[in-house]
């Protein structure tokens, strides 16, 4: 199917995440479509290897799964793009083209579904849910996003630690969080800190 666009090659296959690894540093591709669903080793196990051990080299995943936690797990991995396994041979061919120039491509059907999902978390009647944090609770924020224990935050703010989790079970009160995890994304998604 790609060998019918012209202007895309195949180099090269593999049939489990060990050998794409290893495909992948003996040939040196520019773009790796990426199966999640392989044996030995999953395609989001490669996917994290091959963006660590081979960073020139970006992957494009193709998969069938399209639900919340499929999409952040990929993007997680660190994949430049997501296609659905029923998208059109076109699409395929389109996604591929935007990796290569250095772009995300998100299926639309995906695209659609975390905007979807960045609105209902960012948005409420009363404006911003960062906006009615206090001062004390931003700095909480931050110093969680960036991976300090509560321990350390106390240090950090010359407070006691029973604070600090005062100061947290609040904050994740006003923003719908529940755990670190999405705390850490609410603040990557704000840009508080930076991935």
């Amino acid at each position: 199917m790609l060998a019918l666009t012209g202007d895309i090659e195949l180099v090269g296959e593999a049939a489990t995440g060990v050998e794409a690894i290893q495909r992948v540093k003996e040939l040196q591709p520019n773009i790796v479509l990426m199966d999640i669903s392989m044996p030995v080793m999953d395609g989001l196990e490669a996917t994290r290897r091959i963006r660590r051990e081979c960073p020139r080299t970006k992957v494009l995943v193709l998969t069938q799964y399209e639900d919340r936690d499929w999409v952040f797990r990929i993007i997680d991995a660190g994949a430049s793009g997501f296609i659905s396994k029923v998208a059109a041979s076109s699409e395929l061919a389109s996604a591929i083209r935007s990796v290569f120039l250095g772009d995300s491509y998100l299926s639309p059907s995906v695209a659609k579904f975390l905007v979807e999902d960045y609105q209902s978390k960012a948005g409420d009647s009363s404006g911003s849910s960062y906006e009615q944090l206090t001062e004390r609770e931003r700095q909480v924020l931050k110093l969680v996003a960036e991976g300090h224990s509560t321990k350390k935050i106390a240090e950090l703010m010359f407070v006691s630690p029973k604070t600090v989790e005062g100061h947290k079970t609040r904050l994740m009160a006003k923003l719908g969080v529940h755990d670190r995890v999405e705390l850490v994304k609410y603040a990557l998604r704000r840009r508080i800190i930076t991935g």
